[in-house]
């Protein structure tokens, strides 16, 4: 059994924050350590707490994009007709729709793609790219997709197509032989892990512009698209600093008032006030998958439907059946889940999993890899037959680099792509156990044969009394939003004793414990949903020590003020 250890984070710059700054800031002294834990520099320290619209970078900045908007638009001027070509998932899916918005706006009305999951799979073909050019396209635009489809472009172009790449995965050591390509990956910019939906973004600011010179017309309000930036952004994961964090929060300011319908629907069918203030966790963990069950499910074009459509009963029945999608994905996964777990347990003595079923549903098997590194904490492989070869969704651990182990398996895989965290990877019978056994002998030269400890990081100890205090959680508040490389505050509290302990719920599987704190005789209650059976019977009196967020979602400061994450009794 893996250990979660307990550590304090420590600040990646060595260089405090000058008192001067703090004063002109106006923020706490234990604010400017939050910060300085974050590595956030000196001169961005302003447009990280107040990142307004006014700091998002400049196109001349990005890789590709200027060219790629110049190309772009000179086509749409000439009259030649464009096909967007998007993936599956929500970050595709939305970036497809701001492009939509951007030419609809200037009266075009582009050939729009969305591949199927499973006859098509991820990225571009050939077949339907010779249907699309049938269909009378000169220009192909990819988003979120499209740079390492080598074969597929050389196709486009033999077609005749201008090809113009709005990607932001990983290149190969080649590049694909496209007119423009569009990648932060490509070279120095100012946030290299831009989503793909950040990227269509950019592109299409620059093409409204564009467009608006030539055609002598005001230019669209980028700003409408926002909360399809912020959502697509929210959900690929992507570290939620530089540009991607000034993209999110001004997104989530319209996605909490829910204008556009599609949103709204969303909300509705979650069981949401479609005027509540939406929390990142809401948003990856509630609207999010809905909007995948449809490429999971049935086909993902329904999704750009939903978010394009300004027909209300329209979107009431896509978003009703986007719920019904993602009840299916949910009660699938739950069986899946037990499959896998069940094939799992042989495995404990390997350094990464590997469970297989032909059947399997190829939409939901990175989300069963993720189940997977949650139990073992260690890779997870989780394969489903595609064709004549098995296509498997990975998942890792911080401590692990997957994409690194996967370019030295290289040799035993027909394809893969993917990061340090998470890939895909697709594989013929013959070399399947091969690729297991080399994965498994590289982990164990590059990493020994050690279990890793999962750690928690915490920022540093705080009593409950300051945690109350409203100044000091509305300057957490001001962090918002949480997620990758802006996580959320984590403390450690002083000594506390349990006053009381209260098993509720129908099944009484739920706790509300009464605590105090040692230290400034403060005491406060929290609730723990569904975990009555991780804490043992009679522990009033009890002394534990507990690591907590601050409740930001209520505004009395006493009720229930904190969130617990991790607790061990010290008694």
């Amino acid at each position: 059994m893996r250990q979660v250890i307990w550590k304090e984070q420590s600040a990646v710059s060595q260089q405090e924050i000058p008192k001067s700054i703090i004063e002109a800031l106006g923020i706490s002294s234990r604010l400017a350590s939050i910060l300085q834990e974050r590595n956030i520099k000196h001169d961005e320290l302003a447009s990280f707490l107040s990142p307004h619209l006014r700091y998002l970078a400049m196109p001349e900045k990005w890789p590709g994009i200027a060219e790629g908007a110049k190309c772009l638009a000179e086509a749409l001027l000439a009259g030649k007709k464009i096909a967007v070509w998007g993936d599956y998932d929500v970050d595709g899916i939305t970036g497809v729709c701001v492009v939509l918005e951007v030419l609809r706006y200037y009266g075009f009305d582009p050939l729009w793609h969305l591949p199927e999951r499973i006859s098509e799979g991820y990225g571009l073909n050939e077949a339907y790219l010779e249907t699309l050019a049938a269909k009378g396209a000169d220009v192909l635009l990819t988003v979120d997709c499209g740079i390492t489809d080598f074969k597929a472009i050389e196709r486009a172009k033999e077609l005749g197509f201008t090809v113009i790449i709005s990607d932001h995965h990983l290149p190969q050591d080649m590049l694909p032989d496209a007119h423009v390509l569009c990648n932060p990956k490509l070279g120095d910019c100012p946030c290299s892990e831009l989503a793909g939906v950040g990227v269509a973004f950019f592109l299409m600011a620059e093409v409204n512009k564009l467009l608006s010179q030539a055609l002598g017309r005001p230019k669209m309000d980028m700003r409408e698209v926002l909360d399809l930036v912020a959502f697509g952004t929210l959900s690929d994961m992507v570290p939620l600093i530089e540009q991607n964090r000034i993209l999110v929060k001004n997104g989530m300011l319209l996605l909490n008032e829910a204008r556009r319908l599609g949103f709204a629907a969303l909300k509705h069918v979650a069981r949401m006030n479609s005027k509540d203030p939406l929390t990142t966790r809401q948003i990856v963990f509630a609207l999010a998958p809905r909007i995948n069950a449809a490429g999971r499910m049935a086909e993902a074009s329904v999704a750009v439907d939903l978010l394009m459509s300004k027909d209300i009963r329209k979107v009431q029945e896509i978003a009703a059946r986007l719920d019904r999608y993602n009840e299916e994905r949910k009660q699938e996964e739950k069986e899946m889940t037990r499959e896998a777990m069940e094939q799992a347990k042989s495995q404990e003595h390997l350094p990464a999993i590997f469970v297989a079923k032909e059947e399997w549903n190829q939409g939901i098997v990175g989300i069963i890899a993720s189940r997977l590194v949650e139990k073992y904490y260690k890779p997870a492989f989780v394969f489903c037959k595609d064709g004549d070869m098995w296509k498997a969704s990975a998942r890792s651990i911080e401590a692990i680099n997957l994409h690194e182990a996967l370019v030295h398996c290289a040799h035993c895989l027909e394809s893969f792509g993917g990061h340090q965290m998470a890939a895909g990877i697709r594989v013929y019978d013959e070399n399947y156990q091969a690729f297991q056994d080399c994965f498994c002998a590289y982990l164990t030269e590059k990493y020994g044969r050690k279990q890793f400890d999962e750690v928690v990081y915490y920022d540093g100890e705080l009593s409950f009394l300051e945690a109350v205090d409203p100044r000091f959680k509305k300057e957490i508040a001001s962090l918002q939003p949480f997620g990758i490389s802006n996580k959320e505050p984590v403390f450690l509290s002083p000594e506390l004793t349990v006053k009381q302990a209260v098993l509720y719920g129908y099944l009484k599987n739920h706790i509300r414990l009464t605590l105090l704190d040692e230290s400034t005789k403060t005491t406060v209650q929290v609730k723990m949903w569904g975990q009555a059976h991780n804490f043992p019977e009679n522990i009033a009196g009890r002394r534990m020590r507990v690591l907590y967020v601050l409740n930001l979602d209520v505004h009395s400061n006493l009720e229930e003020p904190i969130k617990i994450k991790h607790w061990k009794f010290i008694d």
